[in-house]
């Protein structure tokens, strides 16, 4: 390997690991604010949270890659630049071309890594996040009784409380309603002061109360009947046991998120967009199928369908309303109804077909996805190199700007894409690939401009074109400028 692909290659290494975990870092933060508010509050273990970002950390590769790629390429040769390294290089005969070609093959090679990544481990990585998510947002909140709230956590029991002392077991004013029964709050238990506790295993609550009444209205009689019965008993302790396994976390069988799109790899998205397309090419045979046979309720295969509006002419005797005018106020309304059936069977139909396209849509985006997010390496590389030799920049500062806005461009691109694909304005093929076509014009142009060193970034060379202009302008007008 030559010394001129070794500097290359360790000045590329270093920005792109770095700006890779900070994209990825950048990436998950938004993740964790996304779902905070299901995450906070409930109790959950840390490995459990640990769990959950290391999935969606991993889910995140493909999406912070391509933008890893394209700022360390943009600081790469901009810090060459800046520091005249270009200039020295082009100087020994060396052209731009065979300082980019060690990038070029990193890139190949993030590009091929990152689509068996994406067709192999991301399925994987998100059937475990978004399977762990779904429970973590079932999860209820943790038990926390406040005082002065009326706590509504356990099943079937509405606890209030007063007070509560710093160690939060000492609980006074306390009232328990118990709805077990399903009839309201016709039991009642009422206490001066108890003490609550937790079972070591953490699966029971033990809340002790003392110097009380219970107060029950037995379910014999009717709610408006005054001799209803009625019991109140006064005790001096009482024991109460609540059931916290309801707080524990219940992990769903993974199998139910299997044929989600966004857990499939290549084969199985084929498959499934397969089955999809045949089913729904069946259900449109059967609905023109039941169409027909509905249609003024003559037989499919008594009726040349090319030539209706004449069939239907020739089997109506416009007479007959003339001479029965009796059946043919039975027939008009009989007709009408036919009519309605046929335009609400027709609207629920095309419903069902534009919702079963939309669902196709979504397996059809998944499967070029895989491929776009990959190409999108060497894309947005076309476009980070040549940018960074040209403003000749390197750090975190303009590079950073500049790469933020151009992933921002590819991302909303490819956004409106996928958008289009699902809403069926253009096909899968043409919306997932639309970003690229987009930009990679932009590359191969700012590669030509950077392999001709010319000044297409140069502010200076632009205001001495402004300067000639308005001069010229100047010397062409005398009078006005006297």
């Amino acid at each position: 390997m030559k010394k001129l692909h070794k500097l290359v290659i360790t000045s590329y290494i270093g920005p792109f690991i770095a700006t890779f975990f900070i994209s990825l870092f950048i990436l998950l933060m938004q993740f964790l604010w996304k779902y905070i508010d299901d995450l906070v509050g409930k109790g959950l273990e840390w490995y459990i949270i640990a769990e959950l970002l290391y999935y969606a950390s991993a889910s995140f590769v493909p999406l912070a890659l391509p933008l890893a790629v394209l700022l360390s390429s943009i600081m790469t040769m901009g810090k060459m630049g800046e520091h005249y390294e270009l200039v020295a290089f082009k100087s020994a005969g060396i052209s731009l071309r065979r300082i980019m070609w060690p990038m070029v093959m990193i890139s190949m090679f993030l590009a091929i890594s990152g689509f068996f990544f994406s067709n192999n481990v991301l399925p994987v990585a998100n059937l475990k996040s978004l399977s762990l998510l779904y429970d973590v947002r079932q999860q209820r909140p943790a038990f926390n009784i406040t005082e002065g709230m009326y706590y509504h956590g356990i099943d079937n029991y509405v606890i209030r409380v007063d007070e509560k002392d710093d160690s939060g077991q000492t609980l006074r004013g306390i009232k328990v309603y118990d709805h077990s029964d399903r009839r309201g709050n016709t039991n009642l238990t009422i206490a001066e002061w108890g003490t609550m506790a937790v079972t070591p295993d953490k699966n029971f609550l033990i809340l002790t109360l003392y110097e009380g009444t219970n107060y029950l209205e037995n379910s014999t009689g009717s709610p408006l009947d005054p001799s209803r019965p009625f019991q109140r008993t006064h005790f001096e302790k009482k024991v109460l046991k609540f059931d916290l396994s309801m707080f524990d976390l219940n992990r769903t069988d993974e199998e139910l998120f299997k044929g989600h799109f966004r857990m499939l790899n290549l084969n199985q998205l084929i498959f499934y967009e397969d089955s999809l397309s045949r089913e729904l090419e069946k259900r449109k045979q059967a609905y023109i199928t039941t169409y027909k046979r509905r249609f003024n309720n003559f037989p499919s295969d008594t009726i040349d369908y090319s030539r209706l509006d004449q069939n239907l002419l020739r089997k109506a005797d416009i007479n007959f309303i003339h001479d029965s005018p009796i059946d043919a106020l039975m027939i008009i309304p009989s007709a009408m109804d036919m009519i309605r059936t046929n335009r609400d069977h027709a609207r629920f139909s095309h419903e069902e077909f534009r919702s079963r396209k939309r669902t196709l849509a979504r397996y059809q985006i998944e499967f070029h996805r895989k491929f776009t997010l990959s190409f999108a390496c060497v894309l947005l590389f076309l476009v980070g190199a040549p940018l960074g030799a040209i403003i000749r920049k390197g750090g975190f500062g303009l590079p950073m700007v500049i790469s933020v806005l151009m992933f921002v461009a590819f991302h909303v691109i490819s956004m409106t894409g996928e958008k289009f694909v699902r809403e069926g304005v253009l096909e899968a093929h043409q919306g997932m690939w639309l970003s690229s076509i987009v930009l990679l014009p932009v590359g191969i142009l700012l590669t030509i401009k950077a392999t001709t060193d010319s000044s297409f970034l140069d502010t200076d060379s632009y205001l001495q074109k402004l300067e000639k202009f308005f001069l010229f302008r100047r010397k062409s007008n005398p009078d006005k400028s006297s």
